[in-house]
């Protein structure tokens, strides 16, 4: 009883975190620019990652894959946002502009201040 109830939970944030991955592959391919698509990535990779990996610890029932997906949990939570701002900086400071949507642009500001 109990085990089929932590499988349908497992579905379930299989499924979540499928959706967001496929939202994060949308918003690859429909944002305008690098800075945007760069946002989705991170964002919603990182948050279906996340809920696939939950969802994995959940229906394992094994204390060294809970063990690993915990862990590979944090790593991405730690590591994701980083990477997206090392790369964001990167592609601004090689001439990568914002699209013309953007209002501001702090990092335009801080590029002339050098």
């Amino acid at each position: 009883m109990i085990i089929a109830f932590f499988q349908y939970i497992g579905g379930l944030l299989m499924l979540a975190g499928s959706i967001f991955c496929l939202l994060a592959a949308v918003g690859l391919l429909r944002l305008p620019d690098i800075y945007t698509r760069m946002h989705a990535a991170s964002k919603a990779g990182t948050m279906g990652t996340g809920l696939l990996l939950t969802a994995i610890a959940i229906v394992s029932f094994d204390g060294a894959i809970i063990l690993r997906a915990i862990a590979g949990f944090v790593f991405l939570l730690l590591t994701a946002p980083v990477a997206a701002h090392l790369l964001a900086r990167a592609a601004f400071l090689t001439g990568h502009k914002p699209t013309e949507l953007t209002i501001i642009n702090e990092l335009d500001s801080e590029k002339t201040k050098k």
